[in-house]
């Protein structure tokens, strides 16, 4: 049995802003303090967690988390101080595993591994949550399709070195039924309890009925990271080819980080909503609306992760195409479009071909069914945070 006590805290390290986010909400379910270590960005997602103490040193990369997507990612987080930093939050692990009674990880392989080096500090259990590895990533791959993604090769299938630590761990929760099979017949102690991303989905933040008057709604998702910038400005020359819907803009950001096609201005209203006009058409952009949005559409565009995701999890179809990065690049959109089945539609970066896809489907019911059907099974219900969190109190609370 492992030595701890419920005076000594849960150590929880992720690295990316659905991590945290995953973070932020697994605290919200266990109940206790805890000391959080983002590994990726400033870990925003903790500011509001009651006990919630924030450690070692935050580095907000250029890649926004996705060095390996390409060289010029790699190369700017290097410039950024990715080597520097991460040995200092090696240490940070190691010192603040010494005092834990148990250590949770959020993420990949690299969190897992300070993870791992924090727990055998502390000579604690670990917990691993993996969000980002699928079974579904290798559906249909082949080795023509792994040697074109090999920057992706330990995102599409866990690597020996990843099984080998996730063979160490007290308990290693999966993102989906099929990856947890694959983990289990590898010898991890794997579990699926369900979806984390639907986990994090939030409740409707706000009545959107005044706005979308009970016309098909278009939910627009430009994402949290930089590809907003090349993707916002099609998605609204798209939403001005579809007048028979309402578009609405999930924004992530402040209005001052809002791109407009030429010819198009912005008329903020407050700091909730405000409206993009351009080509005859009228888009509204809402701030803090996320979970109205997606409980609103009938069909969404997005070039986003995890938001992605949970409209595909709802049964929204959801229409995307390649951005010029960090995130949502060509080899991206193909590795969502194996998660994601016939739930995520791929076209050209073309406000003609967006729109005529988004046309089609509003057009075929049928069509929208097949990819519902998709969506919900693949990403799956909701659940798995409360089942993790209760374990981690079991861990916490056990005496030697």
């Amino acid at each position: 049995m492992f030595p701890s006590s419920p005076a000594r805290p849960l150590l929880l390290l992720s690295n990316g802003t659905a991590e945290d986010l995953i973070g932020a909400r697994l605290l919200s379910h266990l109940g206790r303090g805890a000391q959080v270590l983002p590994l990726v960005g400033e870990g925003r997602a903790y500011a509001g967690v009651p006990g919630a103490t924030r450690l070692g040193p935050t580095l907000r990369l250029p890649s926004g988390g996705f060095p390996f997507g390409s060289a010029a990612n790699l190369w700017a987080d290097l410039r950024a101080g990715l080597l520097g930093t991460t040995l200092g939050q090696v240490r940070a692990a190691r010192a603040a595993g010494r005092g834990a009674g148990a250590v949770a990880v959020v993420g990949d392989a690299h969190a897992l591994t300070l993870g791992t080096l924090a727990a055998r500090a502390g000579g604690v259990p670990l917990v691993h949550v993996q969000p980002l590895l699928s079974a579904h990533y290798a559906e249909g791959l082949g080795l023509r399709g792994a040697l074109r993604e090999l920057n992706a090769l330990g995102a599409n299938l866990p690597l020996p070195s990843e099984l080998a630590l996730a063979r160490r761990a007290h308990a290693v929760y999966l993102r989906d039924a099929a990856t947890a099979r694959l983990y289990a017949a590898r010898g991890v102690r794997a579990h699926w309890a369900g979806s984390f991303a639907m986990d994090v989905l939030p409740a409707p933040e706000r009545d959107l009925f005044p706005l979308t008057g009970g016309r098909p709604v278009l939910a627009l998702l430009p994402g949290s990271r930089e590809d907003h910038r090349e993707s916002l400005p099609l998605m609204l020359r798209a939403a001005a080819r579809l007048p028979e819907v309402t578009p609405l803009v999930a924004w992530a950001h402040g209005w001052e980080g809002v791109t407009l096609p030429p010819g198009w201005r912005l008329r903020p209203e407050d700091d909730r909503t405000a409206w993009a006009q351009g080509e005859g058409a009228s888009v509204v952009l809402l701030r803090g609306a996320f979970g109205a949005a997606a409980r609103a559409a009938d069909v969404a565009v997005g070039t986003a992760g995890t938001a992605n995701e949970q409209l595909a999890g709802l049964g929204v179809p959801v229409v995307a195409f390649p951005t010029g990065g960090p995130q949502f690049t060509p080899g991206f959109l193909r590795r969502q479009g194996r998660l994601l089945g016939e739930a995520l539609r791929p076209v050209p970066a073309d406000p003609e071909a967006v729109a005529g896809e988004v046309r089609a489907l509003l057009r075929d019911g049928q069509r929208r069914a097949r990819a519902a059907l998709d969506g919900m099974t693949r990403v799956g219900p909701g659940g798995a945070l409360p089942v993790i969190a209760a374990e981690l109190r079991a861990l916490l609370t056990q005496r030697p």
